[in-house]
């Protein structure tokens, strides 16, 4: 029965495994500026056409030992952590929106909402991981990720009324955290002229805005600074960077975002016992 009950995480964790490997491929195309839904994987060393053996998550990589098959060069750890990353995240998110039977359907009161939801999340969170992994690694938030993200947000709070009784002040909560989050980042690149942030930053923080409301939005923020300031004081510390080293926001922001969609209100309530109550 314990081995029944853990099967549907398992298949979410597949899935997850299979997702990454595609948000990989998005990634890595979108900075090329190739299409990724209809050309065939390929080696972005010797170009060759990738086969079935060749794409498989995690397990291509440790059987091909970290190697192209066909050239021998190295293959990115990027692959296989974006693929267990996105795998290990959408079972969370299973495990946080639903509890699953032995049999695969969701237990006690849970029902198509918490699907709609549970599907949505999946797709945020592939948002995010882009996001994050494009940031970091090519210095960009792509408008072809972050605008598509926007207005999936949108429909879904729009949607969120109509079907599933969500507030429309809910709905007012969101913009404006959205509309005053973007407004935050966009005067901090117009006053710095581009030199502390970049022009993407504005359009992450709207889309935070619109996923969190308020007071989750500013969680998010807390923690993408702090986390920030954290990791660029120990690239100082290590000679990795200096204070004029450009380091991007955007996985901050993503990994801010990804924490205050979980565990904003718990945060909350922790940080209203410790030093407000007290």
């Amino acid at each position: 029965m314990f081995g029944l009950s853990l099967f549907p995480y398992f298949l979410i964790f597949i899935f997850g495994l299979a997702m990454g490997s595609f948000l990989n491929c998005i990634i890595y195309r979108l900075q090329k500026e190739e299409e990724f839904l209809v050309k065939r994987s390929y080696c972005p060393h010797c170009k060759k056409t990738l086969g079935w053996q060749d794409l498989i998550p995690v397990l291509s990589f440790v059987f091909l030992k970290g190697k192209c098959r066909y050239c021998q060069k190295p293959i990115s750890w990027q692959y296989p952590l974006v693929e267990l990353a996105t795998g290990i995240l959408f079972v969370f998110i299973a495990w946080n929106q639903l509890i699953i039977n032995p049999i695969g359907i969701p237990s006690g009161s849970y029902g198509a909402s918490n699907f709609l939801n549970f599907f949505y999340l999946l797709i945020v969170t592939s948002f995010l991981i882009i996001i994050f992994v494009s940031d970091l690694r090519y210095y960009i938030i792509p408008d072809r990720v972050i605008y598509p993200a926007i207005i999936i947000a949108l429909i879904y709070s729009i949607f969120s009324i109509f079907i599933l009784h969500s507030s429309f002040l809910a709905l007012i909560n969101q913009l404006l955290s959205a509309a005053l989050a973007s407004a935050f980042f966009l005067a901090i690149v117009l006053i710095s002229r581009g030199r502390w942030m970049g022009w993407g930053d504005p359009k992450l923080a709207f889309y935070m805005g619109l996923l969190l409301g308020f007071p989750n939005i500013l969680v998010a923020l807390f923690l993408a600074f702090f986390i920030g300031a954290i990791i660029g004081i120990g690239l100082i510390l290590n000679s990795r960077k200096t204070l004029k080293s450009e380091i991007p926001f955007g996985p901050f922001l993503a990994t801010g975002t990804l924490f205050s969609l979980f565990f904003g209100e718990t945060l909350l309530s922790l940080y209203f016992r410790l030093f407000i109550l007290v």
